[in-house]
């Protein structure tokens, strides 16, 4: 039997303009700068996790800390990451999206009360969708 986990610590996006990148994630999604470098910049979300942009191939080779050894790791393409949102906030979040035009390309109102969710694209075409929480309560 694995020992326990206590959940997700952080996700992590591959950019290819991290200067675009960060504005979309302060201005659109208004989320806090927790770190800033020229390869790496790290937002503070709301349940103390983080999410991490990384300038796409600059993590191509190991990284020595004082206290070891990051080792490399690299993403291409589109990917997906989901950001819960209060069940009361789906109206507010399409409307600020819209004013911010950001096209929704996707909504789907779950079936058997499990939520709601938008679908949007980060400017390097990474699948954002914002979930009210219940959709993976059972």
């Amino acid at each position: 039997m694995a020992p326990p986990l206590s959940g997700l610590l952080e996700t992590c996006l591959y950019v290819d303009d991290m200067e675009r990148a960060k504005r979309f994630y302060r201005e659109v999604l208004g989320l806090p700068t927790l770190l800033e470098e020229e390869r790496i910049t790290v937002f503070r979300m709301p349940d103390n996790t983080v999410l991490i942009l990384f300038s796409r191939g600059s993590t191509l080779e190991p990284v020595e800390t004082p206290g070891g050894v990051i080792p490399p790791h690299d993403g291409s393409g589109p990917t997906h990451f989901a950001l819960g949102i209060p069940v009361d906030s789906v109206d507010a979040w399409r409307r600020h999206l819209r004013d911010c035009e950001i096209e929704i390309e996707s909504e789907v109102a779950w079936p058997k009360c499990r939520g709601h969710s938008l679908y949007f694209r980060d400017p390097d075409g990474h699948a954002a969708e914002l979930a009210t929480r219940e959709l993976w309560v059972r």
